[in-house]
């Protein structure tokens, strides 16, 4: 049940993280964490202990590469799944999907959604990784 599922947004653009939240809000009734860097997301990711993490790549003070792979460091955090939602491919013209990721990173994320975003995809990944 969507309801004591916390989440966690770790996004530097406001507009993302409302988007995120509507997105999330369609789903059902959970408890969002949101942070605005990728420091703030890692620390944060540590005391809450969310049910999922929604990760943007392209942040200040720590990219969301480097987020992922601190994440999957630690004991605390490492089975926390996962979605990296990102607008890199529009920005730099780059392609990453979860299987790069894995080869980059030795560790794969649990999805790996492009901006702009789909919210019918959003929905069903959310869905099928909180088992709603």
């Amino acid at each position: 049940m969507a309801e004591n599922k916390k989440i966690l947004i770790i996004d530097d653009e406001p507009d993302a993280i409302a988007f995120s939240e509507a997105m999330l809000s369609e789903l059902g009734d959970f408890e969002i964490e949101t942070a605005i860097n990728g420091l703030e997301g890692l620390q944060k990711a540590e005391v809450v202990k969310p049910d999922l993490i929604i990760l943007d790549v392209q942040m200040p003070v720590m990219n969301g590469f480097q987020v992922f792979k601190e994440l999957k460091k630690k004991e605390a955090t490492d089975t926390i799944p996962v979605i990296m939602l990102t607008g890199i491919a529009t920005t730099t013209g780059l392609r990453y999907d979860a299987k790069d990721m894995g080869i980059t990173l030795g560790s794969e994320p649990d999805a790996y959604i492009d901006k702009p975003v789909e919210p019918e995809e959003f929905h069903k990944t959310v869905s099928a990784i909180l088992g709603l």
